[in-house]
């Protein structure tokens, strides 16, 4: 498995942008897809946005247009670009790996296999 770290999360005011990045560990970091979930107080987790290994998105109705996912394989890392934040985008930020065929883009939970610890974002009206 592959350890995650992220980063990037804060409090920002609605209208805003902020950039997750998601630090991986190991040599292997090209080989998964990877995706961004994200957790509201009293809510079950839900799916952000993934990237295929071969570079393919996938993102929720709720923030298409407004993030972007990309990964820097020479990095081992992965980014979430999130323009116009709005409140209801308050949540614990997640990042996951997913060990998977070369095109998919993954989107339920049950597909990834390694979790980062999460990091707050928090979007003021």
């Amino acid at each position: 498995q592959v350890q995650l770290v992220e980063s990037g999360g804060g409090l920002v005011q609605a209208g805003d942008s902020l950039r997750l990045s998601c630090a991986a560990s190991g040599r292997t970091f090209s080989t998964y897809a990877m995706g961004w979930f994200r957790q509201a107080p009293g809510k079950e987790r839900e799916f952000v946005a993934t990237i295929s290994i071969s570079g393919s998105t996938a993102a929720a109705d709720s923030v298409k247009g407004r993030f972007t996912i990309s990964r820097d394989n020479a990095k081992n890392t992965v980014y979430l670009q999130m323009n116009s934040l709005k409140p209801e985008d308050t949540a614990v930020y997640y990042c996951a790996a997913a060990g998977t065929t070369y095109y998919s883009v993954p989107t339920a939970s049950r597909a990834f296999g390694s979790w980062g610890q999460g990091t707050q974002v928090t979007v003021s009206s």
